[in-house]
C-alpha cells in the first residue's frame, strides 16, 4: 500500500549504506542462495558471509591502484560472485559496468572500450578470448586486469590485444593480492552524487548507450517503492532477469539489500519452473514474455483436457476476476450465477486457482512485471487466480522506476500511477514526460544524445501514453514502434500481436506494414498445435513447403483475422508468414528483457516478408 510514514529506507544516501545496515541488523540471516552444480544442491551465505566477501574483493580492488570514478566491468549471470563484484566496486567508489551475459562479444568489446573500463571480470578463458578476438582492431586501450571465476590461470599470463598487454588472473589469485591491505587503507566510500553505475542500453536499435546513474538516482527510486509496496526482510526474491538492467537491479538486487531479504538465483531461464517450486519465493520481477509462456502451457494442457475441467477453470476465471474487480473498482460482466460466487470460491479456489498459483511456488506474494507490455488476457487469468501481478513501468534512464501498481486499485490495462516524487505529464504526439530524482545524468560520452533526451528539463521516454484513468498510466506504445501504413492509416502492433497470441496456434507474432500498403504478420508457430493442424491437413509438418502451402496460409490467415476481429479493418494482418524457430535472446532476435528487435527480425525475413508483399495481393 502507498504510504507516507518515514522508515529506515529513507535514511539511506547511497548503496553501501545498505549493505552496512544489513550485516549490522540481520548477520545471520540468509543473504544469496544459489544452485552449485557439482554438488547437485542449492549452497546459500548469510549477510555476515557476503560481507566478509565483499570485503575481500575490496581490498584487491584497493591493491590495483584503481582511482575514486574508474569504471570496472562485469560480464557474469547472476551469481554470488556476481553481486559481491557490484558491491565491492560501489563501496570502495568505483563504478560498475555491468555487461549483457548473452550479448555478442563485440557487442561487449564495444561497451568495454566506450567505458574505458579498467578491470573486467568473467567465467573462462574462452569467453574472454571471444570478446579479445572482437576487439583486435579497435583495441582495449584502458583494460589493464580480466579475472576469470571459473578457471585457475597459471603463471604469469598476459595478452595482447591490439599491441596493449592486458593481465589474466583466476579469482583466488587476484584477491590474494588485497591480503596485504588493512581495512583502515580502503578507499572512502561514495557520496550520493557520485556515478554508481554505467548502465547500457540493449536497444532494440543503434549502438548501446552508458546510461549514468548516481546513488542518488537509484536510492531514491528505492525509496519510493518502498512507499508503494511493504517490502519486507521476511521476503525471497527469486532472481533471473540480468544485472546489466536497472529493473532486476533496482527492484530486486538493491531492495532486498536495503531491507536484508534474501535472494536466489535461477540456474537458467528453461528450469525457471522447475526453480520456482525449489525456492517459493514471495517476490520476483519478471518480463511478461514469462508469464505470456506459463499461460500458452497451461492453455495447450487445458486443450488435452476433458471438457467438465475446462468448464471448472472457465468458471475459476469469471468468479476470480470479477472478486478482483470488485476489490479494486474495475468494471466487471455480471452473469446469472454471480450471487454464488462467495459460494463456490472457496472451492473453486482449492481446485484451481490454488493450483496456479502452486505453479510460481506457492506462496507468492507479488510478481512485479515490467520491461514491455503485458498483454491483458494473460494478466486478467492470473489475476484472476490470485496470482498478484502489479506492473512497473520504466526505462534505463530512470533508474528505471516511473509508475508501479499499487496493490489496492489494480488494473492489468495500466501500469500503475507515478511513484513518489515522480511527476509524468504528456507532450507532443502522446509522449510520456518524465521529472523527477530518479531521471538520469546523461548518457556517457554523448552530449548530444543528453540533450536530445530531455525538453524543458523533463526526460522524453519516447513511449506514448495515456493519463486520463485516474492518473493511471497507460502505455499506447513506442513511438518509434507506431506503424505507419502508405495510405496513412497508424497501428500500434503490440496490441495486434496480443491479440494474435492469444490462438494457441501461434507462439510469437510480429506485425509488419510500415510505409506498406497493408499489414502483414510474421508469426512463430507452436510446435504440437502444428503438427496438429497438419495433421488434419494431411501435410508433412517437417517439409518445409508446408509453410508456405496456399492452404495452410488461407488458414492461418483465417484464423488471424479471427483474433484480430475487434480491431480496424486497416488495423487486420492481410498475409501471414509461417516460421517454426522461435525468436529468442541467443539468436540475437529478442533484448535480454524479452521485447521484440523489429529490425533484426525484419532482416532475418527480408525475403519471407517480401513475398507477403508480392503483386501487393493478400491471401484472402
Amino acid at each position: 500500500m502507498t504510504t507516507t510514514e518515514r522508515t529506515f529506507v529513507d535514511d539511506f544516501r547511497t548503496i553501501p549504506e545498505m549493505l552496512r545496515r544489513t550485516v549490522a541488523v540481520w548477520p545471520e540471516r540468509e543473504a544469496f542462495r544459489q544452485f552449485d552444480h557439482a554438488e547437485n544442491r542449492w549452497i546459500s551465505v548469510t549477510w555476515k558471509d557476503y560481507g566478509e566477501k565483499v570485503m575481500r574483493w575490496r581490498r584487491a580492488f584497493a591493491a590495483m591502484d584503481l582511482q575514486k570514478g574508474d569504471r570496472v566491468a562485469m560480464l557474469l549471470t547472476n551469481c554470488i560472485d556476481a553481486v559481491t563484484f557490484d558491491e565491492a566496486a560501489l563501496g570502495n567508489g568505483l563504478v560498475p559496468v555491468p555487461l549483457h551475459a548473452i550479448d555478442t562479444p563485440g557487442s561487449s568489446a564495444y561497451i568495454l572500450r566506450d567505458s574505458n573500463a579498467r578491470f573486467l571480470v568473467t567465467t573462462s578463458r574462452a569467453r574472454w578470448n571471444a570478446i579479445a578476438a572482437a576487439a583486435a582492431e579497435e583495441g582495449l586501450p584502458d583494460l589493464n586486469l580480466v579475472v576469470l571465476t571459473n578457471e585457475v590461470v597459471r603463471g604469469e599470463a598476459v595478452q595482447a590485444v591490439d599491441g596493449h598487454p592486458i593481465n589474466l588472473l583466476g579469482v583466488e589469485d587476484w584477491l590474494a593480492t588485497g591480503n596485504h591491505v588493512p581495512d583502515s587503507s580502503l578507499p572512502e566510500g561514495p557520496g550520493p552524487d557520485d556515478i554508481a553505475g554505467f548502465i547500457y542500453t540493449s536497444g532494440t536499435t543503434g549502438r548501446p548507450k552508458g546510461v549514468m546513474l548516481t546513488h542518488r538516482n537509484i536510492v531514491t527510486n528505492v525509496q519510493s517503492l518502498n512507499r508503494c509496496f511493504d517490502f519486507r526482510e521476511t521476503d525471497v526474491f527469486l532472481s533471473y532477469l540480468p544485472f546489466s538492467h536497472t529493473f532486476e537491479r533496482t527492484v530486486a538486487h538493491y531492495n532486498s539489500l536495503a531491507h536484508g531479504s534474501a535472494m536466489a538465483f535461477v540456474r537458467n531461464a528453461a528450469l525457471i519452473e522447475q526453480d520456482l517450486a525449489d525456492v517459493k519465493p514471495t517476490i520476483m520481477c519478471s518480463v511478461p514474455r514469462v508469464y505470456e509462456k506459463i499461460y500458452q502451457k497451461i492453455q495447450h494442457d487445458l486443450a488435452g483436457d476433458t471438457e467438465e475441467k475446462r468448464h471448472l477453470v472457465d468458471w475459476t476465471l469469471e468468479v476470480g476476476w470479477r472478486r478482483f474487480a470488485k476489490r479494486n473498482g474495475l468494471p466487471y460482466e455480471t452473469s446469472s450465477r454471480a450471487e454464488l460466487d462467495d459460494t463456490v470460491w472457496p472451492t473453486l479456489d482449492a481446485d484451481v486457482a490454488a493450483k496456479i498459483r502452486t505453479v510460481f511456488g506457492g506462496r507468492l506474494r507479488a510478481t512485479i512485471a515490467g520491461g514491455a507490455s503485458l498483454n491483458f488476457t494473460v494478466a486478467r487469468f492470473f489475476c484472476a487466480m490470485g496470482v498478484n501481478i502489479l506492473q512497473a513501468y520504466g526505462l534505463t534512464e530512470t533508474s528505471p522506476v516511473v509508475s508501479f501498481t499499487r496493490v489496492e486499485g489494480n488494473h492489468p490495462d495500466c501500469v500503475g500511477h507515478p511513484v513518489p516524487g515522480c511527476e509524468v505529464k504528456i507532450g507532443r504526439n502522446d509522449e510520456l514526460l518524465v521529472r523527477g530524482p530518479q531521471v538520469m545524468q546523461g548518457y556517457w560520452n554523448k552530449p548530444r544524445e543528453t540533450e536530445a533526451a530531455f525538453e524543458d528539463g523533463w526526460f522524453r521516454t519516447g513511449d506514448q501514453a495515456d493519463l486520463s484513468d485516474g492518473g493511471r498510466v497507460r502505455i499506447k506504445g513506442r513511438i518509434k514502434e507506431i506503424i505507419v501504413t502508405s495510405t496513412g492509416e497508424k497501428i500500434p502492433p503490440v496490441d495486434v500481436e496480443f491479440a494474435i497470441q492469444e490462438d494457441r496456434l501461434f507462439e510469437q507474432a510480429l506485425v509488419i506494414g510500415d510505409n506498406r500498403p497493408f499489414v502483414t504478420v510474421l508469426v512463430v508457430v507452436n510446435d504440437r498445435e502444428w503438427r496438429a493442424l497438419c495433421d488434419e491437413m494431411q501435410r508433412d509438418p517437417d517439409d518445409p513447403a508446408t509453410m508456405t502451402a496456399r492452404d495452410i496460409v488461407r488458414l492461418c490467415v483465417k484464423r488471424v483475422r479471427h483474433a484480430c476481429r475487434a480491431f480496424p479493418q486497416y488495423g487486420i494482418p492481410r498475409n501471414v508468414g509461417i516460421t517454426r524457430e522461435p525468436w529468442t535472446v541467443d539468436n540475437g532476435l529478442l533484448t535480454p528483457t524479452m521485447k521484440l528487435r523489429r529490425p533484426q527480425i525484419c532482416a532475418a525475413y527480408a525475403s519471407e516478408i517480401e513475398a507477403l508483399y508480392s503483386g501487393h495481393q493478400s491471401a484472402r
